[in-house]
């Protein structure tokens, strides 16, 4: 039996990240280089996810950077036919891809619908349009693994962030069907649903600075004392990414510091 800390390892897999270009995806992006996964970045920044994708060769991996709209579905085809051309293997999917569109703090009473329509396509149906790209891949190739990432928005009130929410509390039913459905073809599907972590659009919606992160944890009554950081996620990604976490399929990880 394979030593346990192999098991974590990530070598010769080629993983997509998409939101790849900052924040927890580029977390998620170095911290399965590191474990030894191939990597392509995704997302619509051309400068920010060719940045990541040059950390991740200094890593001594290599690395793909594709500029993409994850709410075009023939772009999200796109991404995973450049994967598969590049490296001639697909064998994770972290859909990371997510956020507000003006970032302005609404209730649902207040909420346009072009706001509600964004934040699903984002946050929800780019999910789902992942999966069925990178899942026709695994499924004519042995399997893989597609890691959501989800949001404790998603399992309680979310107020001011109503459709964010309901957008992630699709993406934890979409994970439950989509392992349940996939199985078969020995594809593997999982969450992740983080806690507060300052990134870029948290800091926007909430209208903070970086004066603010160091008091975040007493603010929010975070049980461990301080916000998250995307080197939090990034060791759960890499987990569910790799044969540690084999017999697992169909469940949301929560790392939110005990809230």
């Amino acid at each position: 039996m394979a030593n346990i800390l192999d098991q974590f390892r990530l070598d010769g897999q080629v993983a997509v990240v998409t939101g790849g270009g900052r924040g927890i995806g580029e977390g998620i992006a170095l911290g399965m280089a590191e474990a030894g996964a191939d990597i392509v970045v995704a997302a619509r920044r051309t400068a920010e996810i060719e940045a990541v994708a040059d950390k991740v060769r200094e890593r001594g991996r290599r690395a793909l950077a594709v500029t993409t709209d994850m709410m075009d579905i023939e772009q999200v085809q796109k991404l995973a036919d450049a994967t598969m051309e590049e490296f001639g293997k697909l064998t994770s999917w972290v859909s990371n891809a997510g956020g507000a569109d003006d970032r302005v703090p609404r209730t649902l009473m207040d909420m346009p619908e072009s706001q509600w329509d964004f934040q699903m396509n984002l946050n929800l149906r780019a999910v789902w349009t992942g999966a069925q790209a990178a899942g026709r891949i695994m499924k004519e190739n042995g399997g893989g693994t597609i890691i959501n990432i989800s949001s404790g928005a998603g399992r309680k009130p979310s107020p001011f962030n109503g459709p964010y929410g309901v957008a992630k509390a699709g993406v934890n039913s979409l994970t439950q069907t989509l392992s349940a459905e996939m199985a078969q073809f020995g594809i593997r599907v999982n969450g992740i649903s983080p806690g507060p972590i300052p990134t870029e659009v948290f800091m926007e919606f909430f209208n903070m600075t970086e004066e603010d992160i160091p008091s975040l944890g007493e603010r929010l009554n975070i049980p461990l004392g301080r916000a998250g950081t995307p080197e939090d996620i990034a060791g759960a990604a890499v987990y569910l990414a790799s044969t540690a976490s084999s017999w697992m399929t169909g469940d949301t990880i929560e790392i939110n510091g005990g809230l």
